[in-house]
């Protein structure tokens, strides 16, 4: 019977009873298994992948600190998010167009994004339907959240969810007016016990999160760790952009 054996170059064959044969290649396997290493990833001391080092070589900010999370020209960076019924996502314009799907479509990343002390800035537009064009969902912390705008037909915006209650529940809920073809500018600040949030110049979100159970709603975990998403409805994002923040900022 012939098995095979690794080599540094090929396959070597050998008789099952060629058991020299093994001892003499397979410290030279296990040695190489040991050194190899990829280039440019360093390890904590729990043997975990810096991730500082891993985000801070894939973005380039700008002279504010500023890091765009889109090109402008495709979705490099991002998936289609597979919710079941969902419409098409394309990039026109420089804009991410969702398209009306069933229920919800989105898209989302695993680009680095903070986890807290960071802001987020974007603009987001209905195009069509009648319910929330823009649902980012975020870090914050250890867990992650979502802002609704436009949801529950078509005025109702929020976080979802805190302490189990979504946008349409808690103390963050609020109805603001939304026209189709506008643009609207949205700004997220995400501190260590602290979230706000400002449509156009208006601030809809201020709340302590100090000791609050904060989760995103079970039909948008596949959003996470960060994504937009529309509910039968076209939205169109642009200009989404992210920095970290000291630990002090103001809001």
């Amino acid at each position: 019977m012939t098995s095979f054996i690794l080599h540094p170059d090929k396959s070597i064959p050998r008789t099952a009873g060629a058991t020299g044969t093994v001892r003499y290649y397979f410290p030279l396997v296990l040695v190489a298994l040991l050194f190899a290493h990829p280039a440019g990833l360093a390890d904590d001391k729990d043997g975990k992948k810096d991730a500082s080092a891993a985000a801070s070589a894939k973005v380039t900010k700008d002279k504010d600190g500023w890091w765009p999370l889109f090109n402008g020209k495709d979705l490099t960076g991002w998936k289609v998010t597979e919710f079941g019924g969902e419409g098409d996502v394309f990039v026109e314009k420089g804009e991410v167009v969702i398209s009306q799907g069933a229920d919800l479509s989105g898209i989302h990343t695993e680009q680095p994004i903070p986890e807290s002390n960071y802001e987020i800035q974007f603009e987001a537009m209905r195009e069509a339907g009648s319910d929330f064009f823009a649902g980012v969902t975020f870090p914050i912390r250890d867990t992650h959240c979502s802002l609704i705008l436009g949801g529950w037909g078509g005025g109702t915006c929020g976080i979802s969810s805190l302490d189990g209650m979504d946008a349409s529940e808690n103390e963050t809920s609020s109805l603001q007016s939304f026209e189709k073809g506008k643009w609207y500018k949205v700004r997220i600040v995400v501190r260590d016990n602290h979230l706000n949030a400002w449509l156009d110049d208006k601030e809809i979100v201020d709340v302590d999160t100090t000791d609050r159970k904060i989760d995103v709603r079970f039909e948008v975990e596949r959003s996470k760790p960060f994504g937009f998403c529309t509910y039968a409805t076209t939205g169109r994002m642009k200009n989404v952009r992210v920095r970290e923040l000291p630990k002090s900022v103001d809001k």
